[in-house]
């Protein structure tokens, strides 16, 4: 169902006019059907003509370079400018899963970020320093069919990498809202110019519901208070309906965990959420 969903709405969204529309990574996860978004940006591509489609994001660590050059390089190739690679450096799952994915149980240290990203570069663009070792190697059909490239972020490593490389930067509002102005300072005071862009270019991701009054929207966003409760408590499930969390009545400690990410969300109708946003 989440699926086709998915499909419904990317349809809409490019009637409506919207120009993106992401989908992002997560593992082990039964409410969330997003552990492949390649194969689910093809699908959706196909299925739209004009709108930019694309990951919100693959999470570095979780492949090599040279895979999501490969993958990534196929979709830009089968949909000419049309392919966002949004890269993120979280797991987008708990340790063991990451562990699994990853055939390892090593932590992910601050120098994995760029030495991954760097590798990626290489294998789109077939440019490496000399005596590289994958110097050799060509990414088919990845070489020559770079997809637009975003680094995705909710703290200011990510900011600062991103400002350092030139790169567009996304940041996660919806979950770290009190870090989303000073992130974007910092990435804009470190931007430094490249092949990819004269200027900073930033956007930020609010969690947004929009329906006909404020209470239609409060009653909406049931499912995702209570989902995101459940996972914080180390128990995800599947998606509750609408009538199953009106019916759930939120611990005090439920209650605080929803609040601490309360501010990246707007849920109203199209007054409230225009002057919100």
């Amino acid at each position: 169902m989440a699926l086709a969903n998915s499909t419904g709405l990317v349809k809409r969204a490019e009637k409506l006019g919207y120009t993106r529309h992401w989908v992002a990574e997560h593992h082990n996860m039964p409410g969330i059907a997003s552990s492949a978004p390649a194969v689910v940006v093809a699908h959706l591509a196909a299925n739209s003509k004009t709108i930019h489609v694309g990951s919100g994001g693959v999470m570095l660590p979780n492949h090599q370079p040279l895979v999501i050059a490969e993958q990534f390089g196929t979709l830009d190739a089968l949909h000419p400018g049309r392919i966002d690679l949004g890269i993120g450096r979280a797991p987008g799952t708990d340790q063991m899963t990451a562990a699994a994915l990853r055939r390892s149980m090593d932590p992910i240290s601050d120098e994995d970020l760029p030495k991954q990203l760097g590798e990626l570069l290489g294998f789109f663009s077939g440019e490496w320093a000399a005596g590289h070792p994958y110097s050799n190697i060509t990414a088919v059909p990845g070489q020559g069919n770079q997809p637009e490239i975003w680094l995705l972020g909710s703290s200011g490593y990510t900011a600062q990498v991103a400002g350092l490389m030139g790169m567009p930067y996304s940041f996660a509002h919806h979950f770290s809202a009190a870090n989303t102005l000073p992130a974007l300072e910092l990435y804009r005071s470190r931007f430094k110019p490249s092949e990819y862009l004269d200027e900073p270019k930033a956007m930020v991701a609010v969690g947004v519901i929009c329906a006909e009054t404020d209470e239609r929207a409060r009653w909406l966003a049931g499912p995702s208070r209570l989902a995101f409760s459940r996972l914080r408590q180390g128990s995800p499930g599947r998606f509750p309906s609408p009538e199953e969390a009106a019916a759930h009545d939120f611990t005090p400690d439920e209650e605080t965990v929803i609040c601490s990410v309360a501010k990246g969300h707007i849920f109203g109708c199209p007054e409230t959420v225009k002057a919100e946003l």
